[in-house]
Order: structure tokens, then C-alpha cells, then sequence
């Protein structure tokens, strides 16, 4: 679940209070308990920080998860809930959310489920915390050194930069693609902020994290008697976020019958409410992420085509640290100065060995695991960061050998066709990222353009390519 954060469980059964925190003990967060609402409110109020989530019953003896998520977010807005209900029901979970939740559970609690959407809330606050410093900043119009995930001087990284600063003042739809953890909500954050409608609202709703039943619902809204459960009328993100800016992350998460009503939305540029009778114009700005490959999912039927277009009139793809290795000090740095500052260690800084590690580190999870790492390290450290001090998958890496890129099954493998399978999803990333365009595929490849060429013919992909957005100049 990343690094460790503090949690407070509220319920007034006392074996789901210890079950959630043996589960989020286990993961090495910080948990405290409170057995109803003016527990935890006195729990809040006397807390020296805001917590990082709140995981609250909704129906208690002494009160609603309703106020206590009231009183968790007039303390911080940033603090993440969950609500756990076992009276679920679409105008419950939705009143939850409009209250600020992030997202809610069902009794009887599941195991993998609860550990799903405490990582997925962390993970939202995480990046609420890295864009503390942002907003100050893109108002300027310059580059963001204080936001970790806008530093960066590798050739890859600015162009994603000088591209989003490009497209930020036009009314074009945006598709921000990348691996997660690379930044994709803060490019996001800085579009809006660089366009003409920074004064405005800036709404993000992430796509696999409300149930598919609560979906359309969040987006459109809904009018009173619309379901069983709508005893009164509720105001969707369309509507909230007109003349701003709406963030749909995760989009390609989007159940099909909800891309073809998110579609019509965006070609009409008008809305019909759940239960309601009468189209709603709205002026939204659409800014979409994902990291998942749409054009596949097109080609898998199961991403409309059309949509697909309407929303990637504009992509920007952010790098993985694997394309930026030369921004990773500088990187590290700057969540060395950030989290020594925010914990009194001013003078803590890395080992020669501890910062060897960090630099052989693959790190998979890009920006959002390098940060949770440092955190740590700070965390735990004394006068120095020594590698003890780094996560296990950190230490571990720099003790296994080089040469070990990937392990051999027990009975065998077909190598050709392994490597040919290898070839041919490397060069569909590339044409990918390169938006179609041969002579930069080739360059992200490290192969000139004739041997791009052969090798399309090869395995058969020249005709995938010709469809491409094409500016090769070579013959």
C-alpha cells in the first residue's frame, strides 16, 4: 500500500475496529480507533496533524459517518473517507460522496476488497499532498520545482512539459497516457491551471473507483424519485464543473453503455440527468488519463472507437522514470529536502550505498513510489539514511545480479516465438507513443528508419502502421 500513513477506524463494533487494524497495521500504517462519532470528533480535534484517512461506519449509536466525515474534512480537505455501510444504497453511498467521501464499503467487510480502496484513497491523497505547491506555482506560468512530479530536464519529460503548456489555452479535449504513478492528475491540474479557466472549477472523477452503478449518477446527476433510493434531487460533476475543467481519470475503466452517454456528452455538449425529462447545456473542458493501451482496447472492442477519438484530440504521454533516469538525483533530492523539512531532520541525507541503491532501482512505480520511498527513509532514519533505512524491493535490487533480467520457467520456454512476441509489443508501444509517426519510433527503438521498416514487414505489421498518423520523410 505504499508508505505508511495514519488512518483513523471509526465503527462502534468492536471486532471490525480490530480486524481493519490488524489489516492496516500488517501494511505498516498508523491506526487509531474510535468507537462513535464524538469519540472520533474528539480524536480529530485533538490530533496535532490531519489524518490521512478516515475509515467510518455510517450507522452508529451516537451519530452518521456523515458527520464524521464533516468534521474529517472542515479539519482538512485533503483527508480521504471511506464509509462502511451495511445498509447500502445508491442515495446513501452517493450523500457520502457528495459529502467528500472517496468511497465506500459494504458489510461483510472482504479482505481484498477493504485493502483495494485504502490504497486507492492513499494513493488520492498522495498526490492532493504533492499538488500543495503546485497551484501557487502554474499560476506563474513557469516550471513547477516544487511539485515532484513537473521536475524534470530529460528530453522526454520536457516535451511532455512544452506540450501541455501548448495546449492548455484551447477547448480541445486532452488524453493523458502513462504508466502509473507517473503524474498523469498533476499535468492534468497544470492544463487547467495554464488555461483560461483557472479561476474556475477543476473536478476529478476517477473512473474504476465508483461502482458502476453509482457512475452515471456522479457524472450527470439525478432528479428526486429517479430510483428507489433518490428522495431528493443530486447535481453531477458535468454540472458542478461547468465552464471549468472536468478530470476523468482511469477513463479506460468506463463500462461500455456509460462511454456511449459520456460520448453523446461530449459531441452535444449537453447533459440529461438521471430520471430527468429536459438536455442541459454544459461547457466542459475534458482532460482524460489512463494507462491502459485504448488503441488495443479499441481493436478488443471493448473501448468505442469514436469515443476514443473524441477524447485523444490532443495526447500527452508522461515518461516512466525508466525514459528519465537522468532527472532521478535530482528527484530524490528534491523528496530528500521536502520530507526532511516536514519531519525537523534537516541535516539527514543519504549513505553512498543507501543512494547507490536508489539510483539502480528500477522503480516500477514511478514518481508516487520514489516519494513514498523517500518518505521512509526519512521517517526511519536517525543522522543518516543508511539502506536498512529503503523499502525491501529497494535493498533487494541492488544486491541482485546484473545480468538477471528475467527468469527462465522450469520447463522452458519457445524462444523464438517469445522474442518475437517481445519485438512485436515494443514496436507497437513505440508507434504508440510516437502517435503513429515511424522515424520517432525508430529513434525511441534506437534503430534507423530502414530497419524499422524490415521489421514491420517481418512480422507482418506494415499494414497496422500504414493507418498511423504518418511524417516519415525517408524512402
Amino acid at each position: 500500500m505504499g508508505s505508511s500513513a495514519r488512518i483513523l477506524v471509526v465503527d462502534d463494533e468492536a471486532s471490525l475496529r480490530q480486524m481493519m487494524e490488524v489489516l492496516l497495521r500488517r501494511v505498516g500504517h498508523e491506526v487509531s480507533l474510535a468507537s462513535g462519532v464524538r469519540e472520533a470528533s474528539e480524536i480529530l480535534g485533538a490530533s496535532p496533524a490531519p489524518y490521512d484517512l478516515v475509515v467510518t461506519d455510517l450507522m452508529m449509536a451516537d451519530g452518521t459517518g456523515l458527520d464524521v466525515i464533516d468534521r474529517a474534512r472542515n479539519i482538512s480537505n485533503d483527508t480521504q473517507v471511506i464509509v462502511v455501510t451495511a445498509h447500502g444504497s445508491v442515495e446513501t453511498a452517493v450523500d457520502a460522496m457528495r459529502r467528500g467521501a472517496y468511497g465506500y464499503l459494504e458489510k461483510p467487510l472482504g479482505v481484498a476488497a477493504a485493502r483495494a480502496i485504502v490504497e486507492k484513497a492513499l494513493e488520492k491523497r498522495e498526490l492532493l499532498r504533492t499538488n500543495a505547491s503546485l497551484r501557487t506555482i502554474v499560476r506563474s506560468m513557469q516550471p513547477a520545482p516544487e511539485s515532484g512530479a513537473l521536475i524534470g530536464k530529460s528530453a522526454s519529460f520536457q516535451a511532455a512539459m512544452q506540450l501541455a503548456r501548448r495546449v492548455a489555452p484551447s477547448k480541445a479535449g486532452v488524453l493523458i497516457t502513462g504508466q502509473t504513478g507517473t503524474g498523469k492528475e498533476l499535468f492534468a491540474r497544470a492544463i487547467h491551471e495554464w488555461s483560461d479557466r483557472k479561476e474556475l472549477p477543476f473536478l476529478v472523477v476517477n473512473c474504476g473507483a465508483i461502482p458502476e452503478n453509482l457512475m452515471e449518477s456522479e457524472l450527470f446527476g439525478h432528479e428526486k424519485g429517479a430510483f428507489t433510493s433518490a428522495t431528493s434531487r443530486h447535481e453531477g460533476v458535468f454540472r458542478k464543473a461547468d465552464r471549468g475543467t472536468l478530470f476523468l481519470d482511469e477513463v479506460g475503466e468506463l463500462p461500455m453503455p456509460l462511454q456511449v452517454k459520456l460520448l453523446r456528452a461530449l459531441q452535444e455538449r449537453k447533459i440529461r440527468s438521471v430520471g430527468g425529462v429536459q438536455e442541459v447545456p454544459v461547457d466542459v473542458r475534458i482532460v482524460a488519463a489512463t494507462n491502459r493501451d485504448l488503441s488495443q482496447m479499441v481493436k478488443e472492442k471493448t473501448f468505442r472507437e469514436d469515443l476514443y477519438y473524441r477524447l485523444n484530440v490532443l495526447r500527452i504521454h508522461l515518461p516512466p522514470i525508466s525514459e528519465r533516469r537522468e532527472d532521478l538525483e535530482t528527484l530524490i533530492e528534491h523528496f530528500r529536502l521536502k520530507f526532511t523539512q516536514e519531519q525537523g531532520k534537516p541535516n539527514l541525507g543519504f549513505s553512498p550505498e543507501s543512494l547507490r541503491a536508489m539510483l539502480t532501482y528500477a522503480w516500477p512505480g514511478n514518481v508516487r513510489e520514489l516519494e513514498n520511498a523517500v518518505e521512509r527513509a526519512v521517517t526511519l532514519a536517525q543522522t543518516k539514511i543508511h539502506v536498512d533505512d529503503l523499502p525491501p524491493e529497494v535493498l533487494g535490487s541492488s544486491t541482485r545480479g546484473s545480468n538477471e533480467v528475467v527468469g527462465l520457467p522450469p520447463g522452458g520456454i519457445d524462444l523464438e516465438a517469445t522474442l518475437e512476441r517481445i519485438e512485436r509489443s515494443l514496436i507497437r508501444q513505440a508507434l504508440e507513443r510516437s502517435g503513429g509517426v515511424r522515424t520517432r519510433a525508430a529513434q525511441i527503438l534506437g534503430l534507423t528508419f530502414r530497419s524499422l521498416r524490415y521489421r514491420l514487414q517481418k512480422l507482418g505489421m506494415a499494414a497496422d502502421a500504414q493507418g498511423e498518423a504518418e511524417v516519415d520523410n525517408e524512402t
